[in-house]
């Protein structure tokens, strides 16, 4: 069930959670019900719904039952993978996926996008036990399949474009600054999904502002102490990267 009401009040916690951390959540959803460069919103909706669903699994919940129809098998298989796999993707797979029938370079990372940010707000609201947001209702609409200028090999698996070779179109992904850091840089193949992981990152985690070095008023931790919990818990996640 889809909605277009998607308002995350979280009037269902005791929990303080920020409005701007809100404020993000519902620009993510917006994000994900749009029509991006390789999916349309409908496919884009049917990945996170795919995600959930890999999710349940995971979790040992009740199989929902089959997949969309309008994704192809190796995108539903490659949702599946890293929800349910991450240890195990090999740049093996990663080439045999990006070649399979109806995929490509530039839709496996547009499907990586819709999977972090699903997850990363799903995740969010699991570890405040509500209930998930439903998802929204896609926005009519084709993808513009226009691929960045300045992509290269930059020792990544997929192309990346990295500061120096950015276009104008793209020039904001990484907000002016000279080096872009490989989390960032590794969907930058769709460069939309940078702005959605920027704008995720900062209400969460850490703005362009502390990353120089300024700490934000809001903040309770340290930019230590949030580094801390971040690699105890990618250490848990078994975290590639």
């Amino acid at each position: 069930m889809t909605t277009t009401a998607a308002t995350f009040a979280y009037t269902d916690t005791t929990w303080p959670v920020l409005e701007r951390m809100a404020a993000a959540h519902r620009r993510s959803w917006t994000m994900l019900a749009s029509p991006g460069e390789w999916w349309t919103g409908a496919q884009r909706i049917s990945i996170a719904a795919e995600c959930r669903r890999a999710s349940a699994l995971v979790d040992g919940l009740p199989d929902p039952g089959p997949g969309p129809a309008e994704l192809p098998d190796a995108a539903v298989f490659a949702v599946h993978k890293l929800i349910g796999d991450l240890p195990n993707v090999t740049r093996e797979w990663y080439d045999e996926t990006i070649n399979a029938v109806g995929m490509s370079d530039t839709h496996y990372i547009e499907l990586l996008g819709v999977v972090v940010h699903i997850w990363s707000i799903d995740e969010f609201h699991r570890a405040l036990d509500i209930a998930l947001e439903p998802l929204p209702d896609p926005i009519p609409g084709d993808p513009t399949r226009r691929r960045p200028a300045g992509i290269k090999a930059n020792g990544s698996w997929p192309l990346t474009v990295l500061p120096e070779d950015l276009a104008e179109s793209e020039a904001d992904i990484y907000n002016g600054l000279e080096r872009a850091s490989n989390v960032r840089a590794a969907m930058s193949l769709h460069p939309d999904s940078v702005r959605w992981l920027t704008d995720l990152f900062d209400a969460h985690y850490l703005s362009w502002i502390e990353i120089t070095s300024e700490q934000e008023p809001f903040r309770v931790l340290t930019r230590p102490q949030r580094e801390l919990v971040a690699a105890r818990v990618s250490a848990l996640n078994e975290c590639f990267y």
